[in-house]
């Protein structure tokens, strides 16, 4: 006799529609279903994105409880539509409701009012975890179409948002993919190519990016759309639908326990609520037979997930996870799991986050009332009542405040222009997430990140202050913009490197053809304007331009990058280097590549080109590994590899090796570090532990092996790092330390050329995060976090961290980009040999 699970998961073969929605019958006539608008029944293909986008506008214009809008659009312009679905009343008043809703989630509206609770299902976002897209596409026919007293009751309870994909460029890579290999008949072996995808995968957007962390750092259009559709609205409810590994059954919530001392968020969301609805999904997925657990694994430390960010909203963020069929059909230890059978258990879920909000309307409504209440009961109860910060990188700082705005977090301006943060406000909450640090940890092993105090991303020098901040709130980043008119030279213009944007100011000259140079040594002007280490000089005599032109081009790159041009009528400096200094050099143009593909980690290769697109302007060139072999480096000047693993032959390290010594660049990133030592193309080494054969082993009991081991693992921390302000790969910081975040175990020994280690770690280096003790004293003491390697004439940029980490590293893209833009100007000295001396 088949076992009945293995039943369950053929069943979605034999049973079309009704294996799906059989219990929600009666459904309007005249209204399609998915099965029949796309010609083909849910679950024998891959749906596209645009397919999924038709079906829900379908909805929309044939039933008057259905109303479609779009949030966004993603990077290669597919449209992020929300569906409403309600009663046609709730439709009509959906402005009136918006405003009750969030008026009593805010408290300025005391008696709770009789409307619609708000939900919002979101789906897929992540690309090659497909079925909860064709789960969303069920739930909206079933949500519109049923007249099932059930389903009708629901329409009048709750204004119900559904977010087919939340990442649709990345599905659409992913259904590409698994349609084009589906097999006729099917094929089940986990070896099979529709099983498989091939590098990058589906998993993450345009630009490679996890989306599931990009609530909090919110630097894609998909989650800067999405955050402000939220802050319209504060779902109570907000389901994130996943897939795991194919080995396994289905998740839902309660989670792992947090694994902070003092979680921010309230006890009742991650107990009580997280209970209440676990109750639904239990007896839902026990009604079809579905093996499920919950608790054991996950966790909602990290604010930036898609189940955790509504935590802090007030809303209960609750996360889905089924066991993949990673195409139609695959052989598990469990049987054969289907396609079918995936879409069912999210479908099923998703129509039971709908039950559990509806009947427990009061109860989700006053905890978010209570929350926003208790949020600032806690900021009043604080010493600390606002953080405040003051940065001479004006475009650093815009960014960071562009972000706090994001999240609806009040800033001010005070008299002395410095930025102040108020604790005492609704936000108090997210407040916490952007400045507090934090050394201890109810655990020791985290899904993602310890770590992501964002002030330490974008490296802000913050104070807490005991008195609450006076004068004007920000409303809009753009209004800080702050530029003088360009005074016209007919000698020359020079630009403070102390701007995040002065990298794309330099491609902008570069792409005008107009000749740059940099500082190797300040100088002051005349006007006793001061021109740190790195500070741009264009000459007005040496360009192919005429005055008037070089002019133009300058005023409208001073508009473009909001970076501060000055004209200077005279080459004699007041103070510092002249204008004709050999201390000023010309900038070579980068001419970049970046290995990309199989081995190599698409997250870092994603980082690099979103950074280079759509901040600096800059092209670079991504040539998968197997065809690296064939490549002519000599059109390049800079290699840029991302983690991963170089397993090249001798020719090829050869081949490499060469190419550097004629004086071009590597930009190593992370793993990528110990190819590089491995092949002996630099001269460099890796820290080792001295192990310590006096120590016995102690048995351990083995079901804790997974906790233990975690437990040595660096899930993200920020460390301090000091800097050389006079090294080309530090032009143009303001503050001799730095925030460094890292999330790999690569420890780089210090160069044996003292001016080979640019950045150093502070004796004192923790600065928020868990790191494990064997970490923190046998590790971080002897090690550098970069390293600048002299090969030849060439030289190996070593950064054991990495400085372009999901979009948000604001405080070390510039050390990156100088890489880029000064690597190939930067020697390390050497000392001479005795007869070298002589003149």
């Amino acid at each position: 006799m088949r076992p009945l699970f293995f039943l369950l998961l053929i069943s979605a073969q034999l049973c079309g529609q009704d294996y799906f929605t059989e219990q929600y019958k009666p459904f309007h006539e005249e209204i399609q279903s998915p099965n029949q608008f796309l010609g083909y029944e849910i679950g024998s293909q891959h749906t596209r994105h645009d397919q999924i986008v038709s079906y829900l506008e379908y909805l929309a214009s044939s039933s008057s409880d259905a109303k479609i809008s779009y949030y966004g659009k993603t990077h290669e312009g597919r449209k992020l539509p929300l569906l409403a679905i309600g009663t046609q009343e709730t439709l009509s008043n959906m402005k009136e409701i918006q405003k009750a809703h969030v008026d009593f989630a805010h408290g300025t509206l005391s008696e709770e009012p009789d409307i619609p609770l708000v939900v919002n299902l979101g789906y897929n976002v992540h690309g090659n975890e497909p079925s909860s897209s064709e789960a969303a596409l069920l739930t909206a026919y079933t949500l519109v179409a049923s007249n099932h007293s059930q389903i009708k009751h629901f329409r009048t309870q709750a204004l119900i948002f559904i977010d087919p994909t939340i990442n649709p460029d990345g599905r659409d890579r992913h259904t590409q993919w698994a349609n084009s290999y589906k097999g006729t008949p099917l094929v089940s072996d986990p070896m099979d190519a529709e099983h498989n995808e091939a590098w990058p995968r589906g998993r993450t957007n345009h630009y490679w990016f996890d989306l599931n962390r990009d609530w909090l750092l919110a630097i894609n259009p998909e989650s800067q759309g999405k955050l402000a559709w939220y802050h319209q609205w504060y779902p109570n409810v907000v389901t994130d639908f996943h897939e795991m590994g194919s080995q396994s059954t289905y998740f839902f919530e309660p989670m792992k326990a947090n694994g902070s001392l003092d979680p921010i968020m309230p006890k009742d969301n991650y107990i009580k609520l997280n209970d209440i609805f676990a109750t639904y999904f239990s007896k839902q997925l026990d009604s079809i037979g579905s093996l499920y657990f919950t608790k054991e694994v996950f966790d909602g430390t990290y604010p930036g997930y898609g189940s955790s960010y509504p935590d802090l909203q007030g809303g209960l963020g609750i996360l889905f996870e089924q066991a993949s069929s990673r195409g139609l059909k695959q052989k598990t230890a469990f049987g054969e799991i289907t396609f079918p059978f995936t879409i069912r258990n999210q479908y099923v879920s998703s129509l039971a986050t709908v039950q559990a909000a509806v009947e427990n309307k009061s109860i989700l409504r006053k905890y978010q009332k209570d929350f926003f209440e208790s949020a600032l009961e806690r900021s009043t109860k604080s010493k600390i009542k606002a953080y405040t910060f003051k940065d001479l990188d004006q475009n650093k700082t815009i960014a960071f405040v562009d972000k706090l705005l994001r999240h609806q977090i009040e800033v001010y301006q005070t008299a002395e222009n410095n930025f102040a943060v108020p604790t005492e406000q609704k936000q108090y909450r997210m407040v916490q997430s952007f400045f507090e640090t934090y050394d201890t940890y109810r655990d020791s092993v985290y899904y993602d990140a310890s770590a992501w105090s964002v002030a330490h991303f974008y490296n802000i020098n913050y104070k807490e202050t005991s008195k609450a901040p006076q004068g004007k709130r920000i409303e809009k980043s753009s209004d800080l913009v702050s530029l003088l008119p360009l005074k016209k030279s007919s000698y020359a213009y020079a630009v403070n490197a102390q701007d995040y944007n002065v990298p794309a100011l330099i491609q902008g000259l570069q792409d005008n053809s107009l000749v740059t140079s940099t500082a190797f040594k300040p100088f002051k002007s005349k006007g006793n304007l001061s021109f740190p280490y790195g500070s741009l000089v264009i000459p007005v005599a040496l360009q192919s331009k005429s005055a008037d032109d070089t002019y133009t081009i300058l005023q409208t790159l001073q508009k473009k990058y909001h970076v501060q041009i000055h004209g200077l009528s005279t080459g004699f400096s007041a103070q510092g280097v002249d204008l004709g200094s050999r201390n000023i050099r010309p900038i070579k143009k980068p001419k970049a590549l970046m290995i990309i593909g199989d081995g190599t980690r698409s997250y870092e290769a994603g980082e690099v080109w979103h950074l280079l697109d759509t901040r600096v302007g800059m092209p670079i060139t991504k040539v998968h590994q197997h065809r690296f072999n064939s490549l002519d480096l000599e059109k390049y000047n800079t290699l840029v590899l991302i983690s991963g693993r170089y397993d090249w032959d001798d020719k090829m390290v050869t081949k490499v090796k060469s190419w550097v010594e004629k004086g071009n660049s590597i930009v190593a990133i992370g793993t990528a570090n110990n190819s590089l030592i491995k092949h002996k193309i630099v001269n460099e080494k890796r820290v080792k532990k001295e192990a310590d054969s006096t120590v016995a082993v102690k048995p351990k009991p083995y079901v804790d092996a997974s906790e233990n081991l975690g437990r040595e693992e660096l899930g993200g921390v920020f460390l301090k790092g000091n800097l050389d302000l006079s090294h080309p790969l530090n032009f143009g910081y303001i503050n001799e330390t730095i925030s460094l975040y890292k999330n790999n175990l690569v420890w780089l020994n210090p160069s044996k050329n003292p001016y080979g280690t640019p950045v150093t770690y502070d004796q004192d280096p923790h600065l928020d995060g868990y790191i494990s003790n064997d970490i923190l004293n046998n590790y971080l003491p002897k090690a550098a976090p970069v390293v600048v390697s002299s090969v030849g004439k060439g030289r190996v940029i070593m950064f054991a961290e990495n400085p372009n980490f999901r979009g948000t590293a604001y405080g070390t893209n510039r050390m990156f980009l100088n890489a880029l833009f000064l690597g190939n100007h930067i020697v390390v000295p050497k000392k001479r040999a005795a007869e070298d001396n002589n003149h």
